[in-house]
């Protein structure tokens, strides 16, 4: 009996020791107000487990983008983001971009103002409400395809928002892309508003990348529909002398492949964040 005893007691201190160590990250789904468009957006927002050397401790932030035909919900309904919530101590925060809202704000439809919401009222949003490191050298932003060019151009237009940005199969230049997929729907036809279309482009924003010391990744897949423009990208910012990882691997435009591939990065903005002293 007393053997059982002993057993049971071990048994108990056992799942306490697990349930005090394991890391635990939460999930909040939360509404986020637009008033550039004048309504309601829910995110989805992963927090690291706060361990007890994290009392007082704030956190980087990766904001992590979807892509065409997505919404909020696409990243955590594919893979558990709570694990890396953990490892590498950071928030992660996946707000809705619209079926095609292209993260860009439009001069047509004042429903698609979604480079204002990503850029300024989420960020707000994040700094007001979470124990966020709010500083642009502990920002981050990624996303893959529509959400690529997201992260890409949003680190362009707001240097002062973000420190580091990454693309996942991204599309660099909108004109890859066929007018059917929305962009026509944000920014008007391309054969009545090409220049507006380039103004908007990746491939024609990085310049403003020079001398600014950002954190740049870029992943593609080889057989990835997207990967000429990757490629052009990655051309361009080596004639501009712009600091960045590229990196082709086996793989199309789809899920395996970003859910794969989205450590990498995470890799690389903690080590960025490293290096801008981040105390986490």
């Amino acid at each position: 009996m007393k053997t059982i005893r002993f057993l049971i007691l071990i048994s108990f201190l056992l799942i306490l020791f697990i349930w005090n160590t394991v890391p635990a990250a939460t999930v909040d789904t939360v509404a986020i107000h637009s008033k550039s468009m004048q309504k309601d957006l829910k995110a989805v927002i992963v927090k690291p487990d706060p361990q007890r050397t994290d009392i007082a401790v704030r956190y980087p932030v990766l904001y992590l983008l979807h892509g065409w035909s997505g919404s909020y919900r696409d990243w955590s309904s594919h893979m558990d983001l709570a694990p890396l919530a953990d490892k590498y101590r950071v928030i992660i925060v996946c707000p809705d971009g619209a079926y095609a809202g292209w993260y860009i704000n439009s001069p047509i439809n004042k429903d698609l103002q979604y480079e204002t919401f990503i850029s300024r009222e989420v960020v707000q949003y994040m700094d007001q409400h979470y124990a966020t490191l709010a500083d642009v050298n502990h920002r981050a932003i990624c996303g893959l395809s529509m959400g690529g060019h997201g992260a890409i151009s949003l680190i362009c237009k707001y240097p002062d928002v973000f420190g580091a940005a990454g693309s996942m199969s991204g599309v660099m230049e909108l004109n890859e892309s066929e007018q059917q997929i929305g962009i026509s729907e944000v920014l008007g036809s391309y054969d009545n508003n090409q220049l507006l279309w380039e103004k908007n482009s990746c491939l024609y924003l990085v310049y403003k990348l020079r001398e600014k010391n950002k954190g740049l990744i870029f992943d593609c897949g080889i057989e990835d529909f997207y990967v000429a423009g990757n490629r052009k990208i990655h051309q361009k910012l080596m004639e501009l002398k712009i600091p960045h990882e590229y990196y082709e691997r086996p793989g199309s435009h789809t899920w395996d492949y970003w859910v794969n591939v989205l450590e990498y990065h995470l890799l690389f903005f903690n080590k960025f964040w490293q290096k801008t002293g981040n105390p986490g």
